[in-house]
């Protein structure tokens, strides 16, 4: 079967059992597509939360089906008819989610992701007194270390969980002190035999996948919030092709945060609480508040290429050659002493003229920024521009080239630092956990 070719996406099944769930689905009358998510050491769900998980479970299919429903993108979506707010979710993670995988792939998904309305809209979700403590998503890198450590802050009870088997990211886990819950998700070999047999491949909104994972587990567990760290520049998109915004974070972003917590509180649990604690802060304010947590210089790890690998070496954990590996060396260099940043990549990069154009993408210099989780152009060229004011780098290669040929054409007065530093008042972050804002900034 060419699942390019095929005409129906089909949502067959959800279910849980033994700490299991069972995720199916179907081209056509092709072969069952099962996904299973796995709960170490689940607990028995409490008589007053089934109503909640079940619904939290309907929601993990119909988000974790993005990661099927590329292989093929077919004209029809078949599943139950969802109510009105629930389709609305699913069609916009499934439209802007997967932007950057139509955009590279030449595909226009407007007026084809479409998920069947007039579902009735459900009663409003009862609070549950779930137990006042957060899963705080890990993710090896700086951001989520940050908000870890403004949590413990305020004394808050909290459980450090991720999903897959990374051991970078079991270490920094372990690094932090808190109880620790590592879920694993199994995809369906069906669909490693479909990509053998042409299907469409690309960039999915995994962010949101892991968020509806964690949603469940909140439920199954016992967690009131869970608290990501994704900061607001997660927003701003990577360009914009045929009139539609391409953002690869889109999934990390404050529109579908909000749009996510508001259909929890309204189909799950009144009192789930789902955001980002680092919503209000840009990627510079982040690095900031990262370079006061010695503790984890020699753990984390934000580079995508040598995730797999945890060496004890600088230079196993960071590729050096990567957007994440330029894009953190250049936001944490304005606030760590040299040889200090120097010691955690085990090289200069922005003494490596071959790096030029990996840095020109950041500050979206003769390009646009790359398709990664880095922060804005602006900011890039606002730590840029802090370097170049200071001796000790400015006879690096890339920042003397900064100098040179790129600093002339930009306008000063936009390149400060402080600016960047200052909080934003949109975040969903709940009253609970809002003290902990004051340890970032």
């Amino acid at each position: 079967m060419n699942p390019r070719l095929t005409q129906s996406f089909r949502f067959l099944r959800a279910t849980y059992a033994d700490g299991v769930a069972e995720l199916a689905y179907a081209f056509d009358q092709g072969e069952e597509m099962v996904e299973r998510i796995r709960f170490p050491d689940a607990p028995a769900l409490p008589a007053e939360r089934q109503h909640a998980f079940d619904a939290a479970l309907r929601l993990l299919h119909l988000v974790a089906g993005v990661s099927y429903y590329k292989a093929g993108v077919p004209p029809k979506i078949e599943v139950e008819p969802l109510d009105e707010a629930t389709a609305d979710l699913a069609d916009a993670l499934y439209l802007h989610g997967l932007a950057e995988f139509a955009y590279r792939n030449g595909l226009d998904l407007r007026g084809r992701v479409a998920f069947p309305r007039g579902g009735a809209t459900p009663v409003a979700a009862p609070v549950l007194d779930l137990p006042k403590r957060t899963l705080v998503p890990i993710g090896g890198g700086k951001d989520s270390l940050v908000a870890v450590e403004a949590i413990k802050s305020i004394g808050g009870a909290a459980t450090a969980v991720w999903i897959g088997n990374s051991p970078l990211i079991a270490a920094c886990a372990e690094r932090t002190g808190l109880p620790t819950l590592n879920i694993q998700r199994e995809l369906s070999p069906v669909l490693f035999e479909l990509n053998r047999l042409g299907a469409w491949n690309g960039h999915i909104p995994v962010t949101a996948v892991n968020s509806a994972i964690l949603a469940l587990a909140a439920i199954l567990y016992g967690y009131d919030s869970i608290a990501f760290a994704n900061e607001r520049s997660a927003s701003a998109a990577t360009l914009e092709y045929e009139g539609q915004q391409v953002n690869h974070q889109w999934s990390k972003g404050f529109a579908f945060e909000a749009m996510l917590s508001d259909w929890l509180h309204t189909h799950v649990a009144a009192d789930l609480d789902y955001c980002s604690l680092l919503r209000p802060y840009s990627e510079l304010a982040i690095t900031r508040a990262f370079a006061r947590l010695t503790p984890y210089f020699d753990a984390f790890s934000s580079c995508n290429r040598n995730f797999r690998i945890l060496g004890p070496k600088p230079a196993d954990r960071w590729c050096g050659q990567c957007p994440k590996c330029h894009f953190v060396f250049l936001a944490l260099a304005p606030f760590l002493p040299k040889p200090r940043l120097l010691s955690i990549f085990g090289r200069n990069l922005l003494d490596d003229e071959t790096q030029a154009a990996g840095f020109d993408a950041l500050l979206e210099y003769q390009d646009h920024k790359p398709f990664e989780c880095v922060g804005e152009g602006a900011e890039a060229r606002a730590a840029m521009y802090a370097l170049s004011q200071r001796p000790e780098w400015q006879e690096d290669a890339l920042v003397a080239r900064f100098i040179r040929e790129i600093l002339p054409q930009l306008d000063h007065s936009q390149l400060a630092i402080e600016p960047w530093m200052l909080p934003s008042d949109e975040h969903r972050v709940p009253a609970r956990l809002q003290p902990a804002l004051q340890a970032i900034g």
